[in-house]
C-alpha cells in the first residue's frame, strides 16, 4: 500500500497520526472447529422464535440448499429381500439428484398391522459404514459395552434390527464414499487436504474447489439433501406412518440427525448419538461448510429440534462435559416451551465413543415412549443373525454399479448450480420474492443486518483546529459486537447537515495525497459543507491485513475456516455497518442525510452495505 512507503509515510504523518489499535476480538486466531461453542438460551419465546428462524435460514443457505433443491423423481429401486423371521432386510437404491445414487438396506418389521413409525438411520464414520465388521468385540463385550458377538461386531445392524423387532420401518443408508455410495470417493469426501487446480474452472468444477465454495456446495450440503431425499423415499411407502418419522445416528451420524432434526419438520423424534456439545464440533470435511457455525454451535443446531422430542448421549470423548455444558441450556429451553421432559440426556461417560449396547438401549426407551410404540419396558435387545457385505450390497443381481469419477461429480455440481441458478432468476419476477430468496440470502451470507449492527461509542482522541473544518480521529467501538475501527470526521464549520461515508482501498490514508493534503475529492466535498466520515476497515491503517486469516490444519478446505469465521469482506461490511450506525445515532450532530461513497475501487463493500442498510 502506499502508505507503507517510508517517504510517503512521513509526508502522511503530517496529516494523520496513528492511533493505538483498541482489541477487538477479530484480531484474535480464527476461531476452529475445536473451540468452545456455548448456547444462550433468549430470554422469551418469541425471541426463540426469531433466532430459531434466522438460524435454520443460516443452516440451509451454508449447506446450498437455498433455495431448496427441485425434487427430482426418486425412481427407487427396491429388491432382494432376506427374510429373517420377525422382520425383513431389502437393498434399496435411488436417484437424490438425477444419476446421483443413494443406497442403503430397508428393514421391516413382521407382525404389525396398519401403517408404521419410521426410523431414519445415517451413520458416522465406522470403518466401511454399514458394512462394518468390528474385530474388537470381545474386549467390548467384557467391557459392558456389547452383550452379543453379533451385536458387536456390527453395531449399525445391531439398532437397526432390534428398531424393526420393535415395529418400525428403519432405512440405513450410506454416507459419501461408504459401502455402495461410490460415485464420491470416501478419499475425496472425507480425507480431502489438497486443491486440485483441473476441478476449479467456469466451466466445470469439483467439491472444495473455489467454484464450488461459490456456490456454498460441499458434501456437507450433498449429505443433508439426501438425508432429505432419504425421507421422502420413507414417507412414500404406503406402510409408514408419516406422522410418526424419527431419525437417529451417532458421531457423523448424529451430525446428520441434528442437522435433519433442525431443517425437516417432518421428523418427529430426534436422537443423535456422541455428537452434540459445546466443544469439537465435527472434525471431518463432511460435517463442515463455510457459514455453517458463525453464530451457533451444535448445541443450538440441535435445539432447532424444539420443542420436539431430542434425546442425546454422551460418552468420554468431546461430549464428556455435556451435563454441566450444553445440557443445562436445551432443559432451560425445552421449559420455557413448556415441553422440560422432552430432551433427554444420557450420560455415559465411562465408555469411549460409541453407539454401543448401553448408548442404544437409552435410544430404544426414548423412541418406544415418544414414538407411542407402546411396548412393555425394559427393552431388552437380543442377538440376531448378522448380515454379511455381499448380502448387504445393492450392487447385485443384475443392479449394476453407476458410474462415478471426477467427470461425474462435474457433471453432479453443474446440475445443482443450474437447478439454483433458474430458481433465483425466476425469483426476479417479483419483488417480494427477490428480497426473500435474494435478500436472505445476501442477509446470511455477510451475517449482519442494519438492526443487528450493534451499539457504538466514539472515543475522541485527537481534535485539530484547520482554517475552515474540524479534524476529529478517534476509535469507533462496537460493544454489541467487541469490534473496533479508526475514524476520522473531516467537519465543514459550515456544515450543511449531509455526511459522505466514504471508504478507500487505503483506509484513512486515502483521504489525503502523498504530501500530506486532502485530496481534491474531499476538499472539494468539504468546501461543499459536507462532512466525509473515513476509517480503517478490517485489515487495513498502519498494520494492514491484506488477505484473510486461515485455520491452519494442513488440508486446504475452505470450511474449516469459513464455516466458523466472517471472510475479511464480510468483516468490512459489518465496520461500514458500525459507522452508519454511529452516524445514525449521533447525539451532538445528527446529520440531515447520511450518504455511503463507493468509488475508486470500494464499491463492492458499499454495495454490499447498501443491501443491508435499507434506508
Amino acid at each position: 500500500m502506499p502508505f507503507a512507503m517510508a517517504s510517503m509515510l512521513t509526508c502522511f504523518l503530517l496529516a494523520w497520526v496513528p492511533l493505538q489499535a483498541a482489541e477487538d476480538h477479530r484480531d484474535e486466531e480464527p476461531r476452529n472447529l475445536n473451540g468452545y461453542f456455548p448456547f444462550e438460551v433468549p430470554a422469551s419465546t418469541t425471541a426463540w422464535s426469531q433466532q430459531a428462524e434466522e438460524r435454520r435460514q443460516q443452516l440451509l443457505v451454508a449447506n446450498g440448499l437455498w433455495p431448496m433443491p427441485t425434487r427430482t423423481p426418486l425412481n427407487a429401486v427396491i429388491h432382494g429381500k432376506l427374510d429373517q423371521g420377525d422382520y425383513t432386510v431389502e437393498k434399496v437404491y435411488m436417484e437424490t439428484f438425477p444419476g446421483f445414487f443413494l443406497t442403503g438396506s430397508l428393514y421391516r418389521p413382521k407382525g404389525y398391522e396398519g401403517p408404521r413409525p419410521a426410523v431414519l438411520s445415517p451413520h458416522g464414520h465406522w470403518n466401511q459404514g454399514r458394512f462394518m465388521e468390528n474385530l474388537e468385540v470381545l474386549d467390548e463385550i467384557n467391557q459392558g459395552a456389547e452383550r452379543f458377538e453379533n451385536g458387536g461386531r456390527s453395531p449399525l445392524q445391531s439398532r437397526n434390527v432390534q428398531l424393526a423387532r420393535m415395529g418400525c420401518v428403519v432405512f440405513h443408508y450410506d454416507m459419501i464414499g461408504y459401502a455402495d455410495n461410490e460415485q464420491i470417493s470416501y478419499e475425496l469426501a472425507h480425507r480431502f487436504a489438497k486443491q486440485r487446480e483441473h476441478m476449479n474452472t467456469s466451466d466445470g468444477w469439483g467439491l472444495f474447489s473455489a467454484q464450488a465454495e461459490s456456490r456454498l456446495q460441499s458434501v456437507m450440503g450433498l449429505q443433508t439433501w439426501n438425508s432429505m431425499r432419504a425421507l421422502d423415499f420413507l414417507t412414500t411407502l404406503p406402510y409408514v406412518d408419516a406422522r410418526r418419522l424419527a431419525i437417529t445416528g451417532a458421531s457423523g451420524g448424529g451430525t446428520q440427525s441434528f442437522m435433519m432434526g433442525a431443517l425437516d419438520p417432518r421428523l418427529a423424534v430426534c436422537f443423535p448419538a456422541v455428537m452434540v456439545s459445546t466443544a469439537m464440533q465435527g472434525g471431518c470435511t463432511c460435517e463442515n461448510a463455510s457459514g455453517l457455525r458463525i453464530h451457533a454451535g451444535n448445541v443450538e443446531i440441535a435445539a432447532l429440534v424444539a420443542p420436539k422430542p431430542l434425546g442425546m448421549t454422551g460418552a468420554n470423548d468431546w461430549t464428556v462435559e455435556m451435563t454441566t455444558k450444553g445440557f443445562p441450556q436445551l432443559q432451560r429451553l425445552y421449559e420455557m416451551l413448556g415441553h422440560k421432559e422432552r430432551v433427554s440426556l444420557t450420560a455415559l461417560n465411562h465408555f469411549g465413543h460409541n453407539y454401543n449396547y448401553v448408548s442404544r438401549s437409552a435410544m430404544y426407551h426414548f423412541m418406544n415412549k415418544h414414538l407411542g410404540l407402546g411396548l412393555p419396558t425394559p427393552i431388552v435387545e437380543e442377538d440376531y443373525p448378522r448380515l454379511s457385505r455381499s448380502q448387504l450390497t445393492v450392487w447385485s443381481n443384475g443392479h449394476a454399479r453407476p458410474d462415478g469419477g471426477e467427470a461425474f461429480e462435474k457433471t453432479l455440481l453443474k446440475h445443482w448450480s443450474d437447478d439454483a441458478e433458474s430458481k433465483l432468476q425466476k425469483s426476479q419476477q417479483s419483488l417480494h420474492a427477490f428480497r426473500y430468496w435474494v435478500g436472505t440470502g445476501i442477509r446470511t451470507i455477510l451475517g449482519r443486518t442494519m438492526e443487528s449492527a450493534g451499539r457504538t461509542e466514539l472515543e475522541l482522541t485527537q481534535k485539530t483546529d484547520h482554517a475552515t473544518y474540524w479534524d476529529m480521529q478517534g476509535i469507533l467501538h462496537n460493544q454489541t459486537h467487541e469490534e473496533t475501527l479508526q475514524v476520522a470526521y473531516l467537519h465543514p464549520k459550515e456544515w450543511n447537515g449531509r455526511t459522505l461515508i466514504w471508504p478507500t482501498t487505503q483506509g484513512l490514508a486515502g483521504l489525503w495525497d502523498a504530501e500530506g493534503k486532502l485530496t481534491e475529492v474531499i476538499k472539494e466535498a468539504l468546501e461543499n459543507g459536507c462532512t466525509v466520515l473515513g476509517m480503517d476497515l478490517k485489515g487495513q491503517g498502519p498494520s494492514p491485513l491484506p488477505a484473510n486469516k486461515i485455520v491452519d490444519n494442513g488440508r486446504a478446505f475452505a470450511g474449516y475456516t469459513y464455516g466458523y469465521n466472517h471472510p475479511l469482506f464480510a468483516q468490512r461490511v459489518h465496520d461500514l455497518l458500525s459507522v452508519i450506525a454511529h452516524v445514525k445515532h449521533h447525539p451532538d450532530r445528527p446529520s440531515k442525510s447520511v450518504e455511503l461513497v463507493g468509488i475508486a475501487g470500494t464499491g463492492h463493500w458499499v454495495a454490499a452495505t447498501r443491501a443491508l442498510a435499507h434506508e
